[in-house]
């Protein structure tokens, strides 16, 4: 939090899996306690639902927070989630030392401005040549430059120091008829059902190349066709202790 360590900014996320046919209202009343804050402390930044192909749907929500509310505004939604019969699966929390960036900042604009007022010096002086002035005046400009840059880069920073992005992201079990236990259970029997299904396709694809001429050549025998070949066949070979005519 800002108290424990002051300038850093930090990120918050969290993984929630939620029965599939409440994940719109937890969305909601995690909006709705948004809202409440109020446009300062918290800001809905991006709202997402959506039903995949195989039923099972997803959410995501995006806040920028009060630094000094954002695990506290974690701790409420996990709470809620829980109310719905849903789980928190993960979460996550990273920091980055933008303070430190600030201060270096700081420290090269200020060895700029030296630098930019020992040249206007110089340029205020006498005796100067024509394109002395002239590089003078280019390196002050291109120093004055920088300086705006590192301080949009201090203003950032600033920024992100203020500000506290969290993001609740929610997947759900297939929403036929069921949460919890049963939709746990409904889902591990389909996706066992679909790997039989596809063990099944694939020893069909090795056994049926040999199995379609093997029953070709069984109908031909029993075919009229194939007991002539055999009626044939058995008056025109000799037997092995008859001499051939």
């Amino acid at each position: 939090s800002p108290s424990v360590a002051p300038g850093v900014a930090f990120q918050y996320s969290y993984d929630f899996r939620v029965p599939g046919d409440k994940i719109e209202g937890v969305q909601d009343e995690h909006a709705a306690a948004c809202e409440t804050l109020g446009l300062s402390r918290c800001q809905i930044t991006g709202l997402n639902f959506s039903q995949s192909e195989n039923g099972y749907p997803e959410g995501r929500m995006e806040f920028l927070l009060d630094p000094a509310i954002a695990r506290k505004f974690g701790r409420d939604a996990i709470a809620s989630v829980e109310k719905a019969e849903g789980v928190l699966t993960t979460s996550n929390v990273s920091g980055e030392n933008v303070g430190a960036e600030i201060a270096s900042s700081q420290v090269r604009s200020a060895g700029m401005e030296a630098e930019v007022k020992r040249i206007e010096e110089r340029l205020a002086g006498k005796g100067l040549a024509n394109d002395e002035r002239v590089e003078l005046r280019r390196r002050a400009e291109e120093l004055r430059d920088m300086m705006g840059g590192e301080k949009e880069t201090r203003r950032n920073g600033e920024k992100r120091i203020a500000t506290t992005p969290v993001q609740f992201n929610y997947s759900g079990n297939m929403g036929i008829g069921g949460s919890g236990a049963f939709g746990d259970a409904l889902s591990a029997s389909t996706d066992s059902m679909t790997s039989m299904l596809g063990l099944l396709l694939m020893l069909a694809g090795v056994v049926l190349p040999w199995l379609l001429p093997i029953g070709a050549v069984v109908l031909f025998v029993k075919s009229p066709l194939g007991a002539g070949l055999r009626r044939w066949w058995g008056r025109n070979t000799p037997l092995a202790d008859e001499p051939a005519k």
